[in-house]
């Protein structure tokens, strides 16, 4: 009989085998989960009721962490994947992660990754290995960090229904998007200063153009709604459009502008979206500054729920990797896994045409008689209904062949659906008082 101690009333199992952890990566989240296993073995010990070691950390680059075992180190990945219980995959984006992943779970290991893109591209292959191969796949880190995201999805509202989840969900828009708000600055100098402090990659593309935000929208989706939805499904809008003036006329109107991952499940179907939006500066999500993250989350019997945090960083998000490598080693000991992501449902994705919003739009315009009444003319034209408008000059603007000045031209519409609404605008500016390009916002009841 194998020797045990009890430690409140997990059983700690002295005699058996460790259970084999394998890092694929050792970057910024990768460096701080190797720290985390290694300082908290103790008390991750008492908490799983068997002990772990690590067996391998496959890496290209050179290692110097005093944390980190050098002997450890490998460049065979491949290799690794084979024999470990539990593989931890921070390599990022999609090849060669994919191939590393499905090689640990069909070699029986139990995979932990923070890969957004991978699971967004690739999650119903994946989960579906997991499944058939009888090992668990856990990926809290990558949803909103250190933020507890995925797993209420998966456990906590398991006994209730989920009609929209919207949220704040990538930090480095946020943080730029904030300090243009707080100290004016206009997006380049707010961008650089993003990257100079280490909130944005030297390539911020993914970012600023949405697509990691559409990412981490097509999981949250897939989740909530029981149907798969990837990467492709997803409608994509970034930040980087966004000027000192529409941060100045939000400002002016009590609004802030975010960049929002909004999922919903209607009579249309199911949607996924990411674009920025006006929300009013006493909604909730208006007081997440800097880095941080936060979802909002509406279900039918639970009603609102608002989950904030950390939503990037090394050490944060590496206490949402361990956590999982927690509940995989717990799996293990106990000789079970947990319920796969179910896919259950063949959900429609809804047309671009059924999701209705309100509108700002801010369009440059000669200042002379009768412009206004042309424009909001071609709003009717469409269909559109007009709620508000707001003018005040721009003397500092100018368009060549017009001596005049400039005036700019708010209209916050009633709701209406976003192609309608991208029709009219662009048959607006054809017209010849018309000048330059226009910002489009959506409105956020």
């Amino acid at each position: 009989m194998a020797a045990s101690s009890r430690e409140g009333s997990t059983v700690v199992q002295d005699n058996q085998a460790p259970i084999r952890i394998a890092l694929l990566g050792a970057g910024t989240v990768g460096s701080q989960t190797a720290r985390l296993l290694v300082e908290q073995h103790d008390e991750l010990v008492h908490r799983i009721g068997r002990d772990y070691k690590i067996v391998g950390i496959a890496t290209l680059d050179p290692v110097n962490d005093p944390w980190i075992d050098q002997s450890l180190l490998t460049r065979d990945t491949a290799e690794l994947c084979t024999r470990a219980d539990i593989v931890i995959e921070l390599i990022g984006g999609i090849e060669p992660a994919r191939t590393f992943v499905l090689k640990a779970i069909e070699s029986g290991a139990s995979v932990v990754t923070a890969n957004k893109a991978l699971l967004a591209k690739h999650g119903q292959e994946i989960y579906k290995a997991a499944q058939e191969h009888g090992v668990d796949i856990f990926f809290e880190a990558a949803v909103g960090g250190a933020i507890p995201i995925v797993r209420p999805l998966r456990e906590s509202f398991a006994g209730d229904k989920i009609n929209s989840m919207l949220g704040i969900v990538n930090g480095t828009t946020n943080y730029i998007l904030d300090e243009m708000t707080t100290k004016g600055l206009d997006f380049d100098i707010a961008l650089r200063e993003a990257q100079e402090k280490g909130y944005a990659e030297a390539d911020p593309t993914g970012d600023i153009e949405g697509y990691d935000a559409a990412n981490k929208a097509a999981i949250m989706a897939t989740l909530a709604f029981h149907t798969q939805v990837g990467i492709d499904d997803v409608s994509v809008e970034g930040i980087t459009k966004i000027t000192a003036a529409d941060i100045a006329a939000a400002t002016a109107e009590h609004k802030v502008i975010k960049l929002l991952a909004v999922v919903e499940h209607n009579e249309a179907g199911v949607s996924a979206r990411v674009y920025p939006a006006l929300i009013n500066e006493n909604h909730p999500l208006a007081s997440v500054h800097g880095s941080f993250n936060a979802v909002f989350i509406k279900a039918k019997e639970a009603d609102d729920i608002m989950l904030y945090g950390r939503g990037a960083g090394g050490a944060p998000t590496a206490s949402a990797v361990v956590g999982d490598v927690v509940m995989a080693a717990r799996n293990i000991v106990s000789g079970t896994t947990a319920t796969g992501i179910q896919t259950y449902n063949t959900l429609p994705l809804a047309p671009a045409d059924a999701s209705k919003a309100a509108f700002a739009v801010r369009f440059l315009i000669h200042d002379k008689p009768g412009v206004l009444a042309s424009i909001a003319e071609e709003f009717a034209n469409h269909g559109i209904s007009i709620n508000g408008v707001n003018q005040d000059l721009q003397p500092t603007q100018h368009d060549p062949g017009y001596s005049g000045e400039l005036q700019q031209l708010r209209i916050v519409t009633h709701l209406c659906d976003e192609v309608t609404l991208r029709k009219t605008v662009d048959a607006v500016c054809k017209l010849e008082y018309v000048s330059g390009e226009p910002s489009i916002l959506r409105v956020l009841d």
